[in-house]
């Protein structure tokens, strides 16, 4: 059986995977649905922690992980719990770290899939739609597209997203579930005028706004006042969203469906941020002005699902990684590191020689334990970010006030 991998998806996950592939020697061919790099941007920031700093360390060659560490904004190292008047109830500080490689990294979704596409133009073929599969008498996999074509490989990764279609046809056990949250995304431009309109601590760094009950508000900045993107273009896609070279603040409102107007799935731009307006009437004006303030062209409406974490399943010389395995709510900022994490630990269980077979369970034994944990992680503080009665979000202010006076609790709480 031959070694070269295909990887189904030109997502994050999967453009990582096929670096620290190619790092190490191997033949691998990414299949991207996408006719171009600008086909389906994603325009908001992505928070990259440790896990996903390293991971990007160890895939990418030295120049790009240099590219990578030159295109991220500031994002505040110190995160902060809020109310909805911007009362501070805790303030949980992180110390910049001596290696980037284990510090937290605001960058543009665009700009990190800009550089993660360097250097891979023999490898990354566009506009190969991945429809099904069908194993081969000699164990090799023969993978077919919508136009028609067909591949073979040795190995095939399905890094084709939480909709997956490698996954439906593998393990067709493995459920994706609405939640019932619903998020209304956008960004507040940072200028040199904005910036003295907000209270600091919300340019500063991330915060978590815990109102009375039924909402839930993040905010985090990107920026790139101090560290210009250098090296990786602009892109050329028009509009507010898909600007990747200025500074803002990422904001999202979240809630149970019903607690939005029945036809917000409906909406344009506007009418979500006026829809969002009405809902924190009674907040802080500069929290008010973060929504009111946004270009409605960079509002969106975010609906939150979740995997069900399903049991061990046999090794193959198919895999997943990822959101086509474990898709997690949005709330605790882990869902691309976990898929970077991914990259990193199949890159190297692949590039270890032996039986791919085995190397492949090895990866999956240890993906399923963080992977499934990262899920129910983000589910529950889904759960905590838009629910819990007055008495219960007072109970949890308290406890926050508490550990914000105690510092010794709050490093034990928040290690």
């Amino acid at each position: 059986m031959t070694n070269d991998i295909a990887i189904i998806g030109g997502g994050i996950g999967g453009l990582c995977l096929a670096h620290g592939l190619c790092k190490a020697g191997l033949d691998v061919t990414v299949y991207e649905r996408d006719r171009t790099p600008a086909d389906r941007l994603q325009g908001y920031r992505v928070h990259i922690d440790p896990h996903g700093a390293r991971a990007l360390r160890d895939c990418l060659p030295p120049h790009l992980w240099q590219a990578f560490l030159d295109t991220t904004g500031q994002g505040g190292q110190d995160f902060g719990f809020l109310t909805e008047q911007l009362d501070l109830l805790a303030l949980i500080e992180t110390p910049p770290a001596a290696d980037p490689a284990d510090d937290h990294h605001s960058v543009s979704r665009i700009t990190l899939r800009q550089v993660l596409l360097s250097d891979l133009d023999d490898v990354v073929r566009f506009g190969r739609a991945y429809e099904r599969y069908e194993r081969l008498p000699d164990g090799r996999v023969r993978l077919f597209f919508a136009d028609g074509a067909s591949e073979t490989a040795g190995i095939v990764v399905a890094a084709d997203g939480g909709n997956s279609r490698v996954r439906r046809q593998y393990l067709p056990h493995a459920r994706r579930v609405d939640t019932g949250i619903t998020t209304v995304a956008g960004k507040f431009p940072l200028t040199e005028r904005t910036r003295r309109l907000l209270s600091p601590r919300l340019v500063d760094g991330p915060n978590n706004v815990i109102p009375p009950s039924g909402l839930g508000l993040f905010c985090a900045p990107h920026d790139l006042s101090d560290a210009p993107a250098t090296g990786i273009g602009r892109t050329e896609q028009e509009g507010a969203l898909m600007d990747n070279g200025s500074s803002y603040i990422l904001w999202a409102v979240g809630a149970a469906l019903d607690r939005f107007p029945g036809d917000i799935s409906e909406m344009s731009g506007q009418q979500l941020r006026d829809a969002v307006s009405a809902m924190i009437t009674s907040w802080h004006p500069d929290l008010r002005r973060l929504v009111a303030d946004s270009d409605p062209d960079t509002v969106s409406l975010l609906p939150i699902r979740t995997s069900v974490p399903v049991d061990a399943w046999e090794p193959s010389t198919i895999t997943l990684l990822g959101d086509a395995i474990h898709s997690m709510t949005p709330m605790r900022g882990i869902g691309a590191n976990t898929a970077l994490r991914d990259a990193r630990l199949l890159a190297q269980a692949l590039a270890g020689g032996g039986d791919p077979v085995q190397a492949i369970g090895r990866y999956e034994a240890e993906m399923r334990g963080y992977g499934f944990t990262a899920v129910r992680d983000s589910l529950r503080a889904a759960e905590q970010f838009v629910g819990g009665g007055r008495l219960a979000r007072l109970g949890f202010k308290t406890f926050l006030r508490t550990v914000q006076r105690v510092p010794s609790l709050k490093a034990k709480v928040f290690a």
